[in-house]
């Protein structure tokens, strides 16, 4: 899952990209309301954390922009006002949460979960395909009593695909979902993590395996 922070504050952004990516979130960050604009106009998140107070748009404009444009990206307002008018505002203007600063790190992590959840639907902390599952709160590739941890990479085009399951993922779409826009990344990227994926899948003995379609892009689908 990719989630964009905006916040003015660098030791803040650090703080949280830090927290998002022990999660295996995919991160991308932001300084100011007008960029935060327009990357949440992408589409290309799973949620948006913005901080309420930042230079040329604060968040609330920028949700407000988002939600006038039907962009249903869940979202997160980060902020220091704790009084009920600002919470109130806040979300009448759009927010899915609102969290007061100082907050409590597990807190934080805790509702990013409940945020993304909020997508499409509830979304279990256990994915399936066939007989192999991923657990996404230990990341962990199980498969009967065999188990295999994954890296965050590995953790986030795995969940995509189960997410997506029998549905073509395109190689550009994982680089945008997983790398995001600025990443200097070579695009054979996505190949090298898909060949890992696919040991560790026959390492546990699963039935499924991630299939290439020339052009097209890959998906997981179940051996017979």
């Amino acid at each position: 899952m990719r989630i964009l922070v905006a916040d003015d504050e660098p030791e803040m952004t650090m703080v949280l990209e830090a927290l998002l990516k022990r999660e295996h979130y995919a991160v991308d960050v932001v300084h100011d309301g007008r960029d935060a604009l327009d990357y949440g106009r992408t589409e290309n998140y799973d949620g948006l954390i913005l901080d309420v107070m930042m230079p040329k748009l604060d968040g609330l404009q920028v949700l407000q922009a988002l939600r006038a444009e039907n962009i249903a990206t869940p979202v997160m307002l980060l902020t220091a006002r704790s009084q009920v008018e600002d919470r109130v505002a806040g979300l009448d203007s759009g927010a899915d949460d609102y969290l007061p600063k100082p907050f409590d790190n597990r807190e934080f992590s805790a509702r990013v979960r409940a945020l993304t959840r909020r997508g499409g639907g509830y979304t279990p902390q256990v994915l399936t395909a066939g007989n192999a599952a991923l657990d996404c709160s230990s990341f962990e590739l199980k498969c009967g009593a065999a188990c295999v941890r994954l890296g965050s990479k590995e953790f986030q085009i795995l969940e995509l695909l189960m997410r997506r399951t029998g549905r073509l993922i395109s190689t550009e779409q994982f680089m945008e979902h997983i790398w995001g826009y600025d990443s200097e990344a070579e695009i054979n990227v996505v190949w090298a993590y898909i060949s890992y994926l696919r040991r560790k899948l026959e390492t546990i003995g699963a039935n499924v395996r991630i299939t290439a379609r020339r052009g097209q892009g890959y998906l997981l689908e179940e051996t017979r």
